[in-house]
């Protein structure tokens, strides 16, 4: 059976229709949606990351308050801009998190998506080399988290405290971690150098490229390409593959009102332009259950992975997504396979 999970950007806004406000507010209701989540048999609660916006932001903080008031619900990121990260730091923290949440963390990160500050990373103090592009530091910064969580030691030791001049590791460490790292890639290329590295793979609703044909079929291309590159690199363990899909069963009066317009409108790929070049968008899937059920299950990316992020809007409230991710749980994800 397939992991279903959600996947929250955090949006708040103080504007009518909206049930998150303040921050405070995106917070308090991402715990309690994993909480419900968790109730209604959902696999995973994952959280996007986005700087200088009205979204979830930190992530390691709310993903330790969400472990400690869940006990089997995978806890994740989707994904984590590591150009913003000290490395170091975010090693403590994941470590620290996945503790608590016993070994329940998934980390998706990755470069991350267009945002809205303009060299937002430099301000966090990360400037490029002149030889060094974004996509540069987030690999570079990610090699370095990967190795510190693996325990490679990292500070020279001070004799006079330790008796030794060896390298010493962050602490604590979770040792298991670093099969639960995953990269968010956009194209195919990516998806194979994720291979090669060892790490998960994390698809989104999106792809920076476009050869022409349906989006999963071109989101399949990339999980086979990924898996073959798997098998020649020779890892010794087997990999995930999480795929994201906008999916909103109309169960009620409610999801009709909100959504049921959108049904014809938003059920095909879209191709547009993203950060210089083109890039195809992923359909939604809006109608009844059974329906939604059998074009996923006719969904060649979804058939090819093993998780599927379930994207809410999370703005409708904790009550409202609920009842829609149990819907999915109940009426669709059995077709899924």
């Amino acid at each position: 059976m397939k992991k279903i999970g959600f996947l929250s950007f955090g949006h708040w806004q103080d504007v009518p229709g909206s049930s998150v406000r303040t921050g405070r507010d995106a917070l308090l209701q991402s715990i309690d949606l994993a909480v419900a989540a968790e109730e209604v048999g959902v696999d995973g609660a994952y959280v996007r990351v986005h700087h200088f916006a009205r979204q979830l932001a930190s992530p390691f903080p709310l993903l330790a308050a969400m472990a400690a008031k869940t006990s089997t619900i995978e806890l994740g990121t989707g994904v984590i801009d590591m150009r913003y990260e000290n490395p170091l730091y975010m090693a403590e923290e994941a470590a620290a998190t996945d503790l608590i949440s016993d070994g329940r963390l998934q980390l998706g990160v990755s470069r991350g998506s267009p945002e809205t500050a303009l060299r937002g990373s430099e301000s966090f103090g990360y400037v490029p080399g002149d030889d060094e592009t974004d996509a540069d530091i987030a690999r570079s910064h990610t090699e370095v988290f990967r190795a510190a969580i693996a325990g490679a030691g990292v500070a020279r030791a001070n004799p006079q405290m330790t008796g030794t001049n060896g390298l010493l590791a962050i602490q604590p460490q979770s040792p298991e971690l670093g099969e639960r790292v995953w990269w968010g890639a956009g194209s195919r290329s990516t998806a194979v150098w994720t291979a090669e590295q060892g790490m998960n793979l994390m698809s989104s609703t999106l792809l920076t490229e476009d050869t022409g044909v349906p989006f999963d079929e071109l989101q399949a291309e990339q999980i086979q390409m990924f898996r073959d590159a798997w098998s020649e690199a020779g890892h010794e363990w087997q990999p995930r593959v999480s795929v994201s899909r906008s999916i909103l069963p109309l169960i009620d009066d409610e999801t009709r009102r909100y959504f049921g317009l959108r049904a014809q409108a938003d059920s095909k790929d879209q191709v547009g332009h993203l950060d210089g070049g083109l890039a195809r968008f992923g359909r939604s899937f809006i109608g009844e259950p059974d329906v939604i059920a059998a074009e996923l299950a006719a969904d060649a990316a979804v058939q090819s992975a093993d998780t599927v992020l379930v994207t809410v809007p999370n703005q409708l409230g904790v009550d409202f997504n609920a009842r829609i991710l149990e819907s999915i749980v109940k009426d669709i994800k059995p077709a899924l396979g």
